[in-house]
């Protein structure tokens, strides 16, 4: 219910971004180039979303194992630009953990990916894929994120 409820948001700003037809002032086409953006400023992206398994529990020694290998992925993955946006939810019903939104249009290619993840690996987590349209300036993240974090994971 809740992931029904976060794509009918996302439909909902989509509808909304195809709906401007104004021209921007500020548009800059070799910026848009440079990120793949499409005439609204947008492209596709695969969202995937974390959940506890079921598998059995880990010692807590490996499970520590498998969380540092985790996020020496996720910098690894955000560092050759495949991954723009990943993080923890907060406590939630239904299990989920955290989420990814990489930098490719198929699932397939976004498997590939998630499939190099310890806590996938290890099947302390699993994952669910999603295809998503949004702005293609997530990219950019990365590059002011490493601007104002202070301290390294």
């Amino acid at each position: 219910m809740k992931t029904t409820c976060l794509i009918a948001f996302f439909c909902l700003l989509v509808s909304i971004q195809l709906h401007a037809q104004e021209i921007n002032k500020n548009y800059d086409e070799a910026l848009a180039k440079e990120l793949k953006a499409d005439e609204y400023g947008m492209k596709k992206y695969v969202l995937v979303i974390l959940k506890t398994s079921n598998a059995p529990e880990l010692p807590k020694l490996i499970r520590d194992s498998v969380f540092k290998g985790h996020m020496a992925n996720i910098n690894l993955l955000a560092t050759e630009g495949k991954l723009i946006v990943a993080g923890p939810l907060g406590k939630n019903e239904a299990g989920y953990r955290g989420i990814f939104i990489f930098d490719v249009e198929q699932i397939e290619q976004a498997k590939l990916l998630v499939d190099t993840d310890p806590v996938v690996k290890s099947k302390m987590m699993i994952a669910e894929y999603y295809n998503w349209y949004g702005s293609a300036a997530l990219k950019e993240t990365l590059k002011i994120h490493s601007k104002i974090e202070k301290l390294k994971h």
